[in-house]
């Protein structure tokens, strides 16, 4: 994980904890990095390339997304492994192969989001 080396709080003056889940070859994760940084608001990456997402932490971002809404079909990773024509348990799938899921996901305490939203990320500074 890379902190930032900006710290900021939100409206009501606690101080954030962001963390950006991606790939570094990702433009949606890139901007993501961008958004954060010329705020000057801390955050800690995750390269998804590196090291996956622990169980709680999925039950966590579960608890606002649905499994299906966070596994990328349309990405690399879902067709090299050939997932269209499988069945499976998402959630096993997603533990297992941190690729698949769809990027940035990007948390600060409980709340989530999934893909490029700079208009959510902007409700919490």
């Amino acid at each position: 994980m890379t902190p930032n080396n900006a710290s900021k709080g939100d409206k009501n003056g606690n101080i954030m904890n962001i963390q950006i889940f991606g790939i570094k070859g990702c433009s949606d994760t890139r901007k993501a990095e961008r958004y954060f940084k010329e705020r000057r608001i801390a955050f800690h990456f995750r390269d998804l390339n590196e090291k996956g997402v622990a169980k709680g932490e999925l039950e966590s971002i579960t608890r606002v997304y649905q499994p299906d809404d966070l596994i990328d079909r349309e990405g690399k990773q879902f067709k090299k492994r050939n997932l269209q024509y499988m069945v499976f348990n998402i959630e096993d799938e997603l533990l297992s192969d941190p690729l698949l899921f769809k990027t940035p996901i990007v948390r600060n305490g409980k709340e989530v989001t999934v893909g490029f939203m700079p208009e959510v990320w902007k409700s919490w500074v």
